[in-house]
């Protein structure tokens, strides 16, 4: 079996997520107690994409999150850079188009689409700066930017608790649920080596992204971050919770 680490080498990381693809949307229904499903409805809110959008769903893995895409007439792209990933995704559902891609180096013309979407998949590339420059190339000016990732509870007592359960019991609980419990030990290694919501939002502001803003999902363990490809490059707005 094969786990990354937080070197993020993405040969790694991609033979990791091929070994859990199998089981991947059940073990994380599993260790998130369902509220996966929360976060996957507030990033289509998010979105706001409208039929006869073109959405590029990066890190779609085996397409649960591009599903709702597509079920309200959006044409939305699935893309992971896991061939095990898309090979899951492409059983369920064979109408989405899986594409495979590497987010450091999208394959698809400047200005494609009108939004980018990545949930939880960012913390998982070796460079997220280069990654963000490239959702943006891939934008069209006046596009949107929505990434859903693990964050920081916002409340000390809390992220004490949080703390305790990604180190102690999530790994237990991943050897009985996953096909590959070690890769949840990355997951709450990475977790925590993450940015906090404030830093993440300058990361985006810093390639170029405007309108920069957060909202905590669940306490802030989930932060959804939002932002636009301005029309104007000079803007430069401060980001803002």
């Amino acid at each position: 079996m094969t786990r990354a680490s937080l070197d993020k080498d993405p040969k790694d990381v991609a033979a990791m997520f091929d070994d859990v693809a199998g089981r991947y949307d059940v073990t994380n229904d599993v260790l998130s107690l369902g509220q996966d499903r929360l976060w996957r409805r507030a990033v289509i809110a998010a979105v706001e994409a409208h039929r006869g959008d073109v959405v590029l769903d990066i890190a779609a893995g085996t397409g649960t999150s591009s599903e709702p895409f597509a079920d309200h007439g959006v044409d939305v792209v699935p893309a992971d850079f896991s061939l095990g990933m898309l090979r899951v995704g492409h059983h369920r559902r064979p109408d989405l188009g899986f594409t495979a891609a590497d987010a450091m180096r999208l394959p698809f013309a400047d200005a494609a689409f009108d939004a980018v979407t990545m949930s939880f998949g960012l913390r998982n590339v070796a460079d997220p700066t280069a990654a963000l420059a490239e959702f943006r190339r891939v934008t069209k000016p006046g596009g949107r930017l929505v990434i859903c990732e693990f964050s920081q509870p916002v409340n000390a007592a809390f992220r004490k608790v949080y703390s305790e359960y990604l180190m102690r019991s999530l790994p237990p609980i991943a050897r009985r649920v996953s096909s590959n419990p070690e890769s949840y030990v990355y997951l709450a290694e990475s977790i925590q080596a993450w940015p906090d919501q404030r830093a993440m939002a300058a990361k985006i502001q810093e390639v170029g992204w405007a309108d920069v803003s957060w909202r905590n999902l669940s306490g802030g363990i989930v932060a959804l971050h939002r932002a636009t490809n301005p029309t104007n490059p000079t803007a430069t707005p401060t980001p803002t919770p």
